[in-house]
């Protein structure tokens, strides 16, 4: 492996573990509140599609992470009020979103496949720091939206740990019903975490149509949104090892495509299934592991809650 390939390698997997760990970092916050959100890869491919199309409108990529994220905010919305206001069933509410993202976005960017991007976000100039062997190709090369993960990242880690805010998300969670009687509003602050949590996952979508993959086609976020929802369970709902097993399954996807070229005869098809079967995987053992202790999801992850019913 020459020292270019390595590069190279590092390089991508911190373009997908960027694309990853947006997407897996707002379930995490929507599920710390306790509501299961399985809509992502609709929110993905949505936020991806208007990303792509303000920044063919306007050539500015910050107008069109803005307004993806806002398109993601709002679908998310539609989603917590039908489970969280209107008490319906979670993953059937989850699921209607992803079918409708992935199907709204193909209609209505059936035209922008023929345009070429004009809004592409460009790594961040460091000036000196660019110069430090490695770390200037790769880390100190990072485009804006990774940095911005990172610093989200860290930002919701101290929400959750350290604030009241983060405190009423954890709470409303673990117990709505005890938070409700200690004056947290539960259906606001669930709002507010699904919300935040469809934000990310739009600003996720900009990140591939605007930088990862500049362009877009119908397809493009290829089951990605379904990894970050699976990726959020082998974090243990928390942003730090959301963050490792973003950066896991990122260098999984970006050595799928090099793998031959180092020489490893395996079928395409049979490469393009591996991140799906580790996923798979790590679920299955999670699962078997959580046999023997307590699991550390949420207590009221999924359940809607009425207060009538207290």
């Amino acid at each position: 492996m020459t020292e270019e390939t390595l590069l190279g390698l590092i390089v991508s997997i911190i373009e997908f573990g960027t694309l990853l760990y947006l997407a897996a970092l707002g379930e995490t916050i929507a599920e710390r509140a306790g509501v299961l959100n399985l809509g992502v890869e609709g929110m993905m491919a949505m936020g991806a599609m208007s990303a792509f199309w303000v920044g063919v409108e306007t050539g500015s990529p910050w107008a069109a992470l803005l307004f993806a994220a806002l398109v993601g905010l709002g679908l998310a919305l539609v989603h917590g009020i039908v489970s969280v206001v209107l008490g319906a069933d979670q993953v059937v509410s989850g699921l209607a979103l992803t079918i409708l993202g992935l199907g709204l976005a193909a209609f209505l960017g059936k035209d922008l496949v023929i345009e070429r991007p004009r809004a592409i976000f460009d790594p961040v100039d460091l000036g000196p720091l660019r110069d430090v062997p490695w770390l200037g190709e790769t880390i100190f090369s990072m485009t804006a939206p990774s940095w911005l993960a990172l610093f989200l990242g860290a930002l919701t880690w101290f929400v959750l740990t350290r604030t009241r805010a983060g405190l009423a998300v954890r709470a409303v969670g673990e117990s709505a019903q005890t938070a409700d009687a200690a004056g947290v509003g539960v259906v606001r602050t669930r709002l507010i975490a699904v919300a935040i949590g469809g934000a990310l996952a739009g600003a996720s979508g900009a990140y591939l149509s605007l930088a990862l993959a500049p362009g877009w086609s119908e397809g493009s976020t290829a089951g990605r949104g379904w990894i970050a929802v699976a990726l959020v369970i082998f974090g243990a709902w928390r942003p730090g090892r959301v963050l490792l097993g973003s950066v896991l399954f990122g260098g999984l996807i970006a050595l799928e495509p090099r793998l031959q070229t180092f020489g490893v005869e395996i079928s395409p098809i049979l490469l393009s299934m591996l991140p799906y079967v580790l996923t798979i995987g790590v679920l299955v053992l999670l699962s078997i592991r959580s046999r023997n202790r307590p699991s550390a999801a949420p207590a009221n992850i999924g359940i809607a809650y009425r207060r009538e019913e207290r």
